[in-house]
């Protein structure tokens, strides 16, 4: 068994104008400080990385590593998750993307799609540059606008979509394949893989790529109900990333998963700090370090209450304390009789 790595932090939540959190220098260092040892970047923002230096230029790269080593720290992957999203937005979310691209591309859907995939192939090639084995992204959506299927979904459909989502994503994986990387989708409500089915469906349609593989999130599996420590039993050979994120789900009389339009903080469902949700970390903790996950433990920060700095504070700790130093024995090993052939045959009476 190996024993899980961390703690570390996805910086995307904590980015600021202000410091310390607007340069990688000063969020490394004040990361460092509250006891991580690893961050996840947020490859579209510019305070952080140029995304596609890192993958052009190895001097660049080798940077923005020694920066980040500088501060006591790793990185432990690249995220891409906006970017990722908008290599597949179905026509209705069109405008509601347009923040995720460069301004002139507004409007434009396949502007935006063909500049988001040739991020992700930046990606790759940014993750070899930096030393990494493993990627963060979305899936993007064509069939999420069809969830609840009212009216009837045509005939034909889902598979028409998993078919042309597979299309879009084949050459990045080929990519990523070709720089040694792992392409770890984050699950998620509002992505067409949002769940294990859907993740089975597309991997089908890519021809059980090697380097699809899973970001695993429990937060967003509690939110749909799903038993998100047995998902570790079907998966675990695919989950290659991790983010340790809680989240509560507390239906009423009046509101249960779709949460009837309100804002996070009365949702039956939101995201909440480490320890203050209903996520039980022990079981995936063990779960995760029985099948050798060979990964880092990285929080993503997203809470309706609570201030994030607390939250990360507080965060490092709990994961730490979560962390199982994993055994190289056998807790009978004292009371072992050795190998013997011979008296082995005979309690056999052979």
């Amino acid at each position: 068994m190996k024993t899980i790595k961390g703690p570390a932090l996805f910086i995307a939540q904590f980015a600021d104008d202000n410091a310390p959190f607007n340069s990688l220098k000063s969020i490394s260092e004040w990361a460092s400080s509250i006891g991580y040892k690893a961050i996840q970047i947020p490859s579209w923002d510019s305070r952080f990385i140029d995304l596609q230096k890192a993958a052009e230029d190895l001097a660049y790269a080798e940077e923005i590593k020694s920066t980040v080593e500088n501060a006591g720290l790793q990185i432990s992957e690249l995220s891409t998750h906006l970017q990722g999203q908008l290599v597949a937005v179905n026509p209705a979310y069109n405008e509601l993307f347009d923040a995720f691209a460069p301004e002139e591309l507004k409007g434009d859907l396949k502007g935006k799609s063909a500049w988001a995939t040739q991020q992700l192939m930046y990606a790759a090639k940014a993750s070899k540059n930096l030393g990494l084995t493993a990627h963060a992204t979305f899936s993007g959506a064509l069939m999420w606008h069809t969830v609840y299927p009212w009216p009837q979904r045509p005939a034909g459909l889902v598979e028409a979509g998993f078919e042309e989502l597979a299309k879009r994503w084949l050459p990045i994986l080929d990519e990523f394949d070709k720089n040694g990387v792992d392409l770890c989708y984050e699950l998620h409500p509002g992505e067409d893989l949002h769940d294990g089915v859907t993740f089975e469906m597309f991997l089908e349609k890519v021809d059980h790529h090697p380097r699809a593989n899973i970001l695993y999130d429990p937060s967003h599996f509690l939110l749909q109900c799903l038993d998100y420590v047995e998902f570790i039993d079907f998966y675990h050979d695919r989950i290659k990333m991790f983010h340790v994120k809680d989240a509560e789900f507390n239906p009423t009389g009046k509101q249960g998963v779709y949460g009837g339009y309100q804002s996070w903080i009365n949702r039956a469902g939101r995201f909440r700090s480490l320890g203050d949700g209903q996520v039980d970390f022990n079981a995936i903790f063990s779960k995760l370090s029985q099948y050798d996950f060979d990964g880092w433990a990285v929080l993503e920060w997203e809470c309706a209450i609570k201030h994030p700095e607390a939250g990360a504070i507080e965060g490092a700790k709990f994961i730490s304390e979560k962390i199982i130093r994993v055994t190289e024995k056998t807790f009978d090993d004292f009371a072992s009789a050795g190998t013997d052939e011979a008296l082995n045959k005979k309690i056999l009476g052979i």
